[in-house]
């Protein structure tokens, strides 16, 4: 056999002999903070439920929990995280306005009286605001919130003084004394009324739907690997539900989130029953067809502009847009950088993931 043949030969029996070296899988992290809401998460990363579908699709998923909520969106705002749990407001004013193209891939619940405004003292009404200090985490959706009350209360923003305290620090100002009043979310809600003498005098169930809990995808990331978008879809609605029967295996999934919010499985329930929990798909996806997303979402970015938070122009959605399935849009079409995009909980409804 002629020198180049036989080496050739030699070449391809090592080849072939060698053991390949399997590329290991694409890997995708996913941060969430605590809130009842945002719970299924961290459960479905403990008990696998998370890595059952990444495997299906041969990924691999990281589930991060970030103690700082705010922190959390910044975050993935930075490309730390390719997903993050947020509110609808939040993703607009975060990611959104600082240019990052973002998906709304699971609509989770609404708040319906998950979000609070207390005063000290008891018998006080939504008009005591007047005057008073408030506690609450500066142009989030506490500070919404505050500006949905002080409209049923017909004041304005200038007759209260806002006072800026991180969502890991406002429980403990409050009841050391700081502020008047406070606004927040559960469960820093719950615990501040168990250990504070205080009226509660506004909450979100007064404004339904308004406060949309959501998972959020980076556009890119979702359009080049929609296995991860399927991935998570599955692993989220599985758990919720789960978290939604009302069984031994419920309670004991329940139980388990409230252990892991460092509450008790009472007061858990307590907290899921002010959300409106879509436990299945197929209730996301008639909340997201009713066509009032576009009417939520444009109050929201009222507030969003008059406040700053799309740039000082007070034009935010003339350079960033909103889309929603059926191609409906608000703002600027030519540049949309956060999607309301109900396509994978339909395959879930579907049965197609």
């Amino acid at each position: 056999m002629p020198m180049r043949s036989l080496l050739t030969a030699l070449l391809c029996a090592c080849l072939l002999g060698a053991p390949t070296a399997q590329a290991a899988p694409k890997s995708f992290k996913l941060c969430w903070s605590i809130f009842a809401g945002w719970m299924p998460w961290g459960y479905a990363a403990e008990q696998g439920i998370v890595k059952k579908w990444a495997d299906k699709y041969g990924i691999d998923i990281q589930v991060q929990q970030v103690p700082d909520y705010v922190g959390s969106i910044e975050q993935y705002t930075a490309g730390q995280f390719d997903a993050c749990t947020m509110t609808n407001m939040d993703a607009l004013t975060i990611p959104a306005a600082a240019g990052k193209d973002s998906t709304a891939l699971i609509i989770g619940d609404f708040s319906n009286g998950a979000d609070g405004v207390l005063l000290r003292g008891t018998g006080k009404r939504i008009q005591d605001l007047k005057g008073k200090t408030v506690l609450l985490v500066e142009n989030s959706v506490s500070h919404y919130l505050l500006s949905r009350a002080l409209e049923w209360a017909r004041l304005e923003e200038s007759d209260v003084t806002i006072q800026h305290v991180s969502d890991s620090e406002i429980a403990d100002a409050f009841l050391a004394g700081q502020g008047d009043a406070v606004i927040t979310w559960n469960p820093i809600l719950a615990e501040i009324r168990r250990k504070a003498e205080v009226s509660q005098v506004f909450t979100s169930n007064l404004i339904p739907g308004e406060i949309l809990d959501l998972t959020v995808v980076d556009s890119q990331t979702l359009a080049q690997h929609p296995e991860f978008g399927r991935a998570l879809t599955g692993a989220w609605f599985e758990t919720q539900r789960l978290l939604g029967l009302p069984t031994a295996a419920g309670r004991a999934a329940r139980t388990k989130m409230a252990v892991a919010a460092e509450t008790s499985a009472e007061d858990f329930d307590a907290q899921l029953s002010t959300l409106r929990s879509f436990y299945s798909p197929r209730t996301a996806l008639n909340f997201t067809r009713t066509g009032k997303l576009p009417d939520l979402m444009q109050r929201v970015a009222r507030f969003a502009d008059a406040h700053g938070l799309l740039g000082q122009s007070g034009q935010g959605l003339s350079n960033l847009g909103i889309a929603f399935s059926g191609e409906q849009t608000l703002g600027n079409a030519q540049r949309i950088l956060l999607r309301f995009d109900h396509d994978y909980m339909q395959l879930a409804a579907d049965g197609k993931l």
